[in-house]
């Protein structure tokens, strides 16, 4: 009798069998930061959000709409002389709604003659595969933040260089300027967004492949030296220098070759001409949100099995696992978030 071929995979039958292998698990970080915003279902898949300028503020750009432009002079009150009167001005920020989903099939051959449990893994591999998907579209969001800093240029086209101690101080300064206030909390992983104090600073959340400029930086205190006092933000927190408290994750993917060229820099490039754009995403308090309907705030997972028979599946042949969320990452203030763009320098092998 020659193999039996089923649906979902081709089965080890007239082999060992060994024990399922671990497979790679997604590392979601960017989850813990960002304002959730929930609203009631059946109202609209737009939202608006509005804040207040300070007085003298404007929306030309991310320093601007943190702006207070006062003059004590001209507060000067004259006796029995009426002020003028001056009014406020908003800035609304329009919000769209977008469903993510995924889905898995597998036959009743594979679910009652396949030799491994299939509907399990795949719900497993469902959740991890939508966690990932809403970890890369606020990513999308974060790095697109208007706040800009280039290592050694003034554009992504001219960045040849890697992060410093005096790059990051340039964000300190631009962020204390927009009057940015240190994170001081963090979501847990919990459906209820439940919160977890930890040592106020700025979290900045980069690729893996930084974290052996990170070390170098001057300063560095690795995060298993903070003491309880400085209870880690996040299980993948590499250590802190300053204000920022580095996590990294192999998902915050680079840019390949969109820097300058390589020459002599000593930075990675995957096409050895043009130098990899790394992002580092620093995050002050309430610089970006997520909206979720009410009642439905985290992943919504389905498994329909295959013996569930109706209409459409009369003799139950197939079963379905799967899963969908709704969200929509937005930047709440540009000002109170910074990105740097930078390289990775190349690691010998010895």
């Amino acid at each position: 009798m020659g193999i039996v071929s089923y649906d979902t995979n081709t089965p080890r039958i007239a082999k060992t069998k060994g024990e399922i292998l671990k497979h790679a698990i997604p590392r979601m970080v960017l989850s813990i930061t960002g304002r959730q915003h929930r609203i009631g279902r059946n109202m609209s898949d737009t939202v608006v959000f509005r804040r207040w300028l300070p007085f003298g503020g404007a929306t030309t750009n991310s320093t601007t709409i943190n702006a207070w432009v006062v003059d004590p002079n001209s507060h000067l009150t004259t006796d029995g002389v009426t002020p003028v009167a001056d009014t406020i001005t908003p800035q609304d920020i329009t919000v769209q709604l977008n469903q993510y989903s995924c889905l898995y099939a597998y036959t009743d051959k594979t679910a009652e003659l396949y030799e491994d449990d299939i509907p399990t893994p795949m719900k497993k591999q469902a959740g991890q595969r939508m966690g990932l998907v809403k970890e890369l579209v606020a990513y999308g969001v974060l790095k697109a933040s208007t706040n800009k800093f280039y290592a050694g240029g003034t554009s992504r086209a001219t960045v040849d260089a890697t992060v410093s101690l005096n790059r990051l101080r340039n964000i300190t300064r631009s962020l204390e300027a927009n009057r940015a206030d240190q994170v001081t909390e963090v979501l847990s992983a919990s459906p209820n967004y439940n919160t977890t104090p930890v040592e106020s600073g700025y979290l900045v959340f980069t690729h893996t492949h930084m974290a052996h400029d990170i070390r170098e930086i001057e300063g560095f205190t690795k995060a298993a030296e903070y003491g309880e006092a400085g209870m880690k933000a996040h299980p993948r927190e590499l250590g802190a220098v300053d204000e920022f408290r580095f996590i990294t994750s192999p998902e915050l993917n680079s840019t390949i070759d969109a820097g300058a060229a390589v020459g002599t820099t000593g930075l990675v490039s995957t096409g050895a001409a043009n130098i990899d754009i790394y992002f580092m995403i620093v995050i002050a308090e309430d610089a970006w949100g997520d909206v979720a309907l009410r009642g439905l705030d985290g992943f919504s997972l389905t498994h329909l099995p295959h013996n569930k028979k109706d209409k459409q599946d009369p003799l139950g042949q197939r079963g379905y696992v799967g899963g969908k969320f709704w969200c929509a990452p937005f930047m709440q203030n540009d000002g109170w978030a910074a990105i740097l763009e930078c390289g990775a320098t190349v690691l010998a092998d010895s």
